[in-house]
């Protein structure tokens, strides 16, 4: 699973300094101490990168918007040069060779800008329909107590990573993709390891061929017996026709975007609410009135998405008072956006009561996650069937001991876990 549009993570985590990126095992929820040292009053600052290069980091919270949301902010990694992207010696500036507007012919929108990028989005956005979320959240139900049963059948302790939170996105995407249930070992299996950065680099590049060629049959399959599910409406629907190329394409970002993220979110706030006695039992106490609120304030308070957001000025910009030059850098700190004081009371501390604002844990603009009510979706079944179906769960291990992701641009734990009984 290669394309020249997409970004390593590991590749990325590798010139971001570490102590931007490193949690404290003492204190896994809050932001990395380098981005906690960096909370002053200069919400836009120089960025020096290990890779030689230069960038800008913006930790507050209007601070972020406003370069999300201006679109002399580019998002397209073909024709600028992301300074996170470059290897020792390299330069940024519009990338060389670059195609012209309205040439690319992958369908990696993430990484585009309009118009292309608004083309390929309101496709999706007409996927997305309340009816499709409606009927994912009841088979979700399904799942997630299917798969707590058999926690409990198995014994009174689990990895709740791989026996919970990774299944639940897993399956719902192959329920958006409309995979087939006998394919769904296969599909799982190398979704898994070609996500995994923890993987060796072999197992991974296997992997993700194996994917992208499952992914192409999948959509041939569509365009044969197409079903009610959102590929099949991206086959048949789109106006003009999709390549099969960007077909494939746009299934891994919904895979990639949809998957590992919403399973960290799972399992990171579990992690908390178990580490927080008196948040907990709030939860469990109201669990229809207060998983709302919950989700909101895990979203907000985890911030799992590290500084994998970056956009490159296509213009001299200021902002936060500082002039931004064209064909610089931006990286967006989000873990510490979503704790600016000047946003949030006491920003530090996790509160399920603590009223609802805006946060950036979905991002913001025209690249707004656009599965974002699937997530709340995941997260609310997930987190509400989690503590009342096990009523006593509890940590296994110190919260020291729980592996942290530290290697990663998407944050969470490797394995957490628990018991009850």
């Amino acid at each position: 699973m290669t394309d020249d549009t997409t970004s390593s993570p590991v590749a990325m985590v590798g010139v971001l300094p570490p102590d931007l990126v490193e949690r404290d095992a003492r204190h896994p929820f809050d932001p990395a101490p380098g981005l906690l040292g960096r909370r002053t009053s200069d919400r836009v600052q120089p960025l020096g990168l290990r890779n030689g290069a230069e960038a800008w980091l913006v930790t507050g919270f209007e601070e972020a918007r406003r370069v999300l949301a201006d679109p002399r902010f580019s998002s397209d990694r073909v024709r600028h040069r992301d300074a996170t992207q470059l290897g020792p010696g390299e330069t940024g500036g519009p990338a060389p060779d670059a195609p012209a507007p309205g040439e690319r012919t992958d369908g990696m929108f993430v990484f585009m800008d309009p118009p292309e990028h608004t083309r390929l989005r309101s496709l999706l956005v007409g996927q997305f329909t309340v009816r499709r979320m409606r009927a994912l959240e009841d088979r979700l139900t399904e799942i997630a107590v299917e798969h707590l049963e058999a926690m409990r059948s198995a014994g009174d302790t689990a990895d709740l990573v791989p026996a919970y939170a990774l299944p639940i996105p897993s399956l719902m995407i192959c329920e958006l993709l409309g995979v087939d249930y006998a394919d769904r070992a296969e599909f799982q299996e190398n979704s898994a390891v070609a996500l995994n950065t923890g993987a060796a680099p072999e197992a991974r590049a296997a992997a993700g061929g194996a994917l992208y060629a499952f992914i192409a049959r999948l959509v041939a399959h569509k365009r044969e017996q197409p079903g009610d599910d959102l590929l099949s409406g991206l086959v048949h629907d789109a106006d003009p026709p999709l390549t099969d190329a960007q077909l494939v394409d746009v299934a891994l970002v919904l895979l990639g975007a949809g998957h590992e993220t919403t399973a960290n979110m799972l399992a990171l706030g579990a992690f908390a609410l178990l580490d927080d006695p008196d948040q907990l039992a709030a939860l469990r106490a109201d669990p229809a009135g207060r998983i709302d609120d919950t989700v909101e304030e895990l979203l907000r308070f985890l911030s799992i998405i590290q500084l994998g957001v970056t956009r490159v000025a296509t213009a001299d910009v200021e902002v936060g008072g500082v002039t931004i030059p064209a064909g610089a850098t931006v990286v967006i700190g989000t873990p510490e956006t979503n704790r600016d004081p000047r946003h949030w009371d006491d920003p530090d501390r996790l509160d399920l009561t603590r009223p609802r604002v805006p946060h950036l844990a979905f991002g913001h603009g025209i690249h707004q996650c656009l599965g974002q009510q699937l997530a709340r979706i995941e997260m609310r079944v997930g987190l509400s069937e989690l503590v009342t179906r096990l009523p006593d769960l509890r940590l296994a291990v110190g919260r020291e001991e729980v592996p942290l992701r530290n290697d990663m641009l998407i944050f969470g734990v490797h394995s957490l876990p628990v018991a009850w009984g």
